[in-house]
């Protein structure tokens, strides 16, 4: 089953009452200017076992140490926001399996080669579907990104990534001067760098479910960076995202802003459907075969990590 995300724009005090998650709305309880029945409407309930990502995104909300505990306990995601409603924040379960201690010993065990593999196979899934992406959005076919994609080396040295990524973005936003992919830059960036922080945070999770470290990546080894894993993981979903924020863009324009019509939209990337093992699926669920088979990796029982595509999508 599909796990709920819960975003929270306004005030609000989360509770918890028989493994139920109570949220109550000030602003709708306390305005006399509601007719009672509206006033019934201030509490509502959620069952706790049905969420997978809950957004804070207002100071003045308050939640309880029990809400946190049953969260994390349940394998959710918790991420709060700064005062310009940009995640800044990740809280994730400290035990998500069962034989943890066992997976960490994998995790750590692997080879420098098997690493730089996965990295190839990780590359090459991400420029592919980066050249999927730019055929459905503007027509060109990419050959050039399917020929780096073939051409992507154990490791990447070549460092095609880099070189395919140029490419995509000059052509993906042509109708933006000058656009390049950079966090402070110009719309639709700021989109970008609120679906890409969803995104971590479910790939964040389906690492923890899966046993794994986030820390402790393929590839990304900043010694500042507390999800490097996460972070080489979710390069092939990348792609996902910039669909997403290519229609809002053509929607809204160049100059969009992220308002709260935007973020709602960027909240359905963990219903994505996605093309996973020839079979459709969303994308929190293709997150966690993606995380199973990367264990699996590890432990010599797979060769391939399991990475969605676009086969089917447009």
């Amino acid at each position: 089953m599909i796990k709920k995300t819960l975003y929270f724009s306004n005030p609000a005090y989360l509770s918890l009452r028989d493994a139920q998650l109570v949220i109550k709305l000030p602003e709708v309880e306390n305005n006399p200017s509601l007719p009672d029945t509206m006033k019934c409407q201030s509490l509502v309930t959620k069952p706790i076992e049905d969420i997978g990502l809950v957004i804070l995104d207002h100071r003045q909300i308050t939640i309880t140490s029990g809400v946190i505990e049953a969260l994390l306990e349940n394998n959710s995601a918790l991420i709060t926001c700064d005062s310009k409603s940009m995640p800044v924040g990740l809280m994730l379960p400290l035990y998500g399996n069962t034989t943890q201690n066992e997976r960490y010993r994998k995790q750590l065990e692997a080879s420098l080669p098997l690493r730089k593999q996965l990295w190839q196979q990780t590359v090459q899934a991400k420029i592919t579907n980066q050249a999927a992406v730019l055929s459905a959005c503007t027509g060109d076919m990419s050959k050039c990104m399917y020929i780096w994609a073939n051409e992507v080396r154990s490791g990447d040295p070549e460092n095609l990534e880099a070189r395919a990524a140029a490419y995509y973005w000059k052509n993906l936003f042509s109708d933006i001067t000058g656009f390049t992919r950079e966090r402070e830059g110009v719309p639709p960036n700021n989109l970008l760098n609120y679906g890409y922080a969803i995104l971590r945070a479910v790939v964040a999770r389906g690492l923890v479910i899966s046993g794994l470290l986030p820390t402790l990546g393929i590839h990304h080894h900043n010694r500042y960076n507390a999800y490097c894993l996460a972070d080489d993981i979710m390069e092939p979903y990348r792609p996902f995202v910039d669909r997403l924020v290519f229609d809002l863009y053509l929607k809204y324009g160049a100059d969009v802003l992220l308002t709260k019509e935007i973020k709602i939209a960027l909240l359905s990337i963990p219903t994505i459907e996605v093309n996973i093992n020839r079979k459709r699926s969303p994308l929190m669920v293709a997150v966690s075969q993606t995380t199973a088979s990367l264990y699996k990796c590890f432990t010599g029982e797979l060769r391939r990590i399991v990475y969605p595509d676009f086969n089917g999508s447009f």
